[in-house]
């Protein structure tokens, strides 16, 4: 398996974060991914924020251009 990423940029919010996060293996980086949702988003540590988490996960890097979302 390659690098695995979660990109901020994917998902509209009111924070507008630009924070891409890569690692390894799914399991480092859903941890990575639910503290950073957990301390900047003010998310709960549930199962469903998980499950929410590792359905944005790809593979690589993230793409230099933020991606466009439609309105």
């Amino acid at each position: 398996m390659g690098r695995r990423i979660i990109d901020c940029r994917e998902t509209p919010s009111d924070m507008n974060r630009s924070v891409a996060i890569s690692a390894d293996t799914d399991a480092e980086l859903l941890e990575a991914a639910v503290q950073q949702a957990v301390k900047f988003h003010g998310h709960k540590d549930t199962a469903d924020l998980r499950k929410q988490n590792m359905g944005a996960f790809n593979g690589g890097t993230p793409p230099i251009e933020a991606p466009r979302h439609s309105a």
